[in-house]
């Protein structure tokens, strides 16, 4: 048996899944269905979503992340995801990576917000290795102060999920549609969107990003690859995901809501 078999003979199984363009909402039901009925590892990687779509973490309150008249009027999606974490808008230039593990894959690492984003971090080493001034910054992946990696998690009790949106192109027009967050992280400064966040493509090539993920994964993982299809037509659990689009009504009720408490105040 070869060196690289017996090492990889020794690693935790995990499967990885490769999608190409699949939209944001069905990744985020297969993910929530992953994380809560399989007993296996994942990794799943979309090259890109169709549509300009705003995401949401669990707790996140749309009239105080986004401009939801510019919203309406522009028929762009909101969802609700069932993870922590951030507010974004993805499209076909972001690509999502996440990893979906039982608590003892990793070994040594303890389940824990903070634990998972610091391995997260170090894999992502391996993938940016030569890249200037990476590094884990808050909660957030930058190059120098930054920003092109927002990260979100789900922690249940036996398994966690770790997902990361990937700004590799964006385009500036869609960033008007979020506001600066009330809690945005320090390195932020109160930047607008245009001096915080910038373009992976700089950086690295789309494919090479994606080869260099894959490499990374091996070297904690034995990867086993299985088609989407596949997924689908072999698990019949039935499952009820929590990720959802928001409705024009919910929206409008935001505006509604915000302007009540507008008027309040100035009584």
């Amino acid at each position: 048996m070869a060196i690289s078999q017996l090492r990889n003979s020794r690693l935790p199984l995990m499967n990885l899944v490769r999608m190409n363009g699949v939209p944001i909402i069905q990744q985020l039901h297969l993910e929530e269905k992953l994380l809560r009925t399989s007993p296996e590892n994942w990794c799943i990687i979309n090259d890109g979503t169709p549509d300009p779509t705003v995401v949401m973490g669990i707790s996140g309150k749309a009239a105080e992340l986004l401009d939801v008249n510019s919203v309406l009027r522009d028929k762009i999606s909101v969802i609700k995801r069932f993870t922590g974490g951030g507010t974004v808008i993805v499209d076909h230039g972001t690509i999502f990576v996440s990893f979906i593990c039982n608590k003892e894959a990793v070994p040594g690492l303890q389940a824990y917000p903070q634990p998972i984003m610091a391995w997260s971090s170090l894999l992502y080493d391996e993938v940016f290795r030569g890249s200037e001034d990476y590094r884990l910054r808050e909660n957030d992946y930058v190059f120098g102060s930054r920003k092109f990696g927002g990260n979100a998690q789900s922690i249940t009790k036996n398994r966690w999920i770790h997902h990361t949106s990937f700004l590799w192109d964006y385009e500036d027009a869609n960033m008007t549609y979020l506001k600066i967050p009330q809690r945005a992280p320090k390195y932020r400064q109160a930047r607008e969107h245009s001096e915080f966040i910038c373009r992976m493509k700089d950086v690295l090539p789309r494919s090479e990003f994606i080869h260099r993920t894959i490499k990374a994964a091996e070297t904690h993982f034995s990867l086993t690859s299985i088609p989407l299809d596949q997924i689908e037509s072999l698990d019949s659990t039935k499952f009820n995901p929590s990720s959802k689009i928001l409705t024009t009504e919910e929206l409008e009720a935001t505006i509604q809501k915000e302007d009540d408490s507008l008027l309040s105040q100035s009584l």
